[in-house]
């Protein structure tokens, strides 16, 4: 991934309720738009916050974390029948071509967004599927999240999802973080 990962000794923090402050379940929910039997993946899961989300409205969502340590952490907390772990880099996704209906990231897509894991993650979702991204802006105060040079800005996520196939169908800009969503065209 980018520039570091989360520390696991801080993981309690990524289980903090404020973080829907951020990102409700019903905002993800919707942009993801994954379908009852959908595959879903969650790129940089860590505890499984976001992941324990969307669990209930997809068949299958791989929990997928660079980080062995986040899984069993993870585990411990207990783990909904439908998510299955990955441990991986977002640049080497162990999944076939068009595997995947959607894909998401809460506040990792500055750990991993080069040209090559944007690439990755295009190759992995079908036709017609999408990525949505919520992640922490550059153009924000720096209240909380990773320093603000270790952020990308919004124009910067959409250029590099138009960039490797996606069609960018939402960007919005708020006072801390972004949300976009791409759809790989047909």
């Amino acid at each position: 991934m980018g520039f570091h990962t989360f520390d696991p000794e801080r993981a309690d923090k990524l289980e903090d309720p404020g973080r829907f402050r951020y990102c409700s379940r019903e905002e993800l929910v919707a942009a993801l738009a994954p379908g009852a039997d959908g595959t879903v993946a969650d790129l940089g899961s860590g505890t499984g916050f976001f992941t324990d989300e969307v669990a209930p409205y997809v068949g299958t969502l791989y929990a997928v974390d660079l980080q062995a340590e986040m899984h069993d952490l993870y585990r411990e907390k207990g783990v909904p029948e439908s998510v299955e772990f990955v441990t991986s880099d977002v640049g080497d996704l162990p999944f076939a071509d068009d595997e995947l209906d959607a894909a998401f990231s809460t506040m990792t897509y500055h750990e991993f967004a080069t040209p090559e894991s944007l690439a990755e993650v295009a190759r992995v979702i079908r036709p017609g599927g999408r990525f949505v991204a919520v992640d922490w802006s550059a153009d924000g105060e720096g209240e909380s999240g990773p320093p603000r040079s270790e952020r990308y800005g919004l124009e910067d996520a959409v250029e590099g999802l138009e960039s490797v196939g996606f069609e960018v169908v939402r960007a919005d800009d708020r006072p801390e973080t972004f949300l976009v969503v791409g759809r790989i065209e047909s």
